[in-house]
């Protein structure tokens, strides 16, 4: 008569168990085929790391020996969730594939100019320090946010900050929220006041934030430069931060400097870079890396050879 002990015990033992490695398995094995012969079990499995097959015939004694995880998991489970997670794994490839996928999830119809400046330049830098000086209307918040849009996908940048003139705020808001479906927060008074106790700048990880209030209020001045460190800063206008020796410089410029070390990502666009002054373009250059241009001469020799790396106009 069968023991119907021995039978509960064969039972645990089915196609697609896992057996966690012990005194019948050199290593975790998933089990292929079951089949009883008499008294014992005979069982293939695969090794989980190997891939080796095993065969082994499994007594009651020794099946009480090993440890058993649940199945494998099935193919039964919510189709719609599977496709879902699938796409969101495509998406999150697709730029590995289309290197202008960005342009595909954004409402615009961009010009070459800006393609170029994003695409050819930009991201074609492990760390993107540069000067974009292009006229009024030339579409600057189109690249930069084709630059965000690009970083973000790629899982590079996370905490972005955008400084403008007091005037721009809203409309950058505006313009990435419509154009590339990006949420930013305009960091103002009112903002800065209610976050008693905290620093506001900490809240956020997308912020829009005005250039002249930051110099004027010390305590927006203070708290965002005890902030925590930033992906990418994009300061549009940027000639207000201007110097004109070592020893003349703006609050703005101070304010540029003291960005530039809060980032890996700075971005400085402008229309009007040159004030005829060079000593002022170099300085404004050292804002973006302060040891490359160490006197006037050896930036005009790379101008000149233009192989000046982190301007473009």
């Amino acid at each position: 008569m069968a023991n119907p002990l021995a039978n509960n015990i064969f039972d645990t033992i089915k196609p697609r168990a896992i057996i966690k490695e012990g005194p019948h398995f050199p290593e975790d094995v998933e089990v292929l085929t079951v089949k009883k012969v008499s008294e014992s079990l005979k069982i293939e499995c695969k090794g989980r790391n190997s891939s080796q097959v095993y065969t082994r015939f499994l007594t009651p004694q020794h099946i009480s020996q090993i440890e058993i995880f649940p199945e494998c998991e099935s193919f039964a489970g919510d189709a719609k969730k599977f496709r879902l997670g699938i796409e969101a794994k495509r998406l999150g490839l697709a730029y590995e594939y289309d290197p202008y996928f960005s342009l595909s999830i954004a409402r615009i119809d961009p010009l070459p100019h800006q393609l170029e400046a994003v695409y050819d330049y930009f991201l074609n830098l492990p760390r993107i320090r540069f000067l974009l000086a292009d006229d009024p209307g030339a579409g600057k918040t189109i690249m930069a946010g084709l630059l965000i849009k690009e970083l973000k996908i790629r899982g590079l940048i996370k905490r972005i900050l955008i400084v403008t003139p007091a005037n721009l705020t809203f409309q950058w808001q505006r313009e990435l929220k419509e154009k590339f479906r990006e949420e930013f927060h305009v960091v103002r008074g009112e903002i800065l006041r209610a976050a008693y106790g905290s620093n506001p700048w900490d809240e956020r990880d997308q912020v829009v934030t005005s250039l002249p209030w930051i110099a004027r209020i010390e305590d927006a001045q203070e708290s965002l430069l005890k902030s925590k460190s930033w992906d990418l800063i994009i300061v549009d206008e940027a000639h207000k931060m201007s110097a004109y020796s070592e020893d003349k410089k703006t609050l703005a410029y101070r304010i540029g400097e003291k960005l530039s070390e809060m980032t890996d990502h700075y971005l400085l666009m402008t229309a009007t870079p040159h004030k005829g002054d060079k000593e002022n373009f170099r300085l404004f250059l050292s804002l973006l890396d302060k040891d490359v241009y160490g006197d006037i001469q050896s930036l005009q020799r790379a101008m000149e050879a233009r192989e000046a790396p982190f301007y473009l106009r």
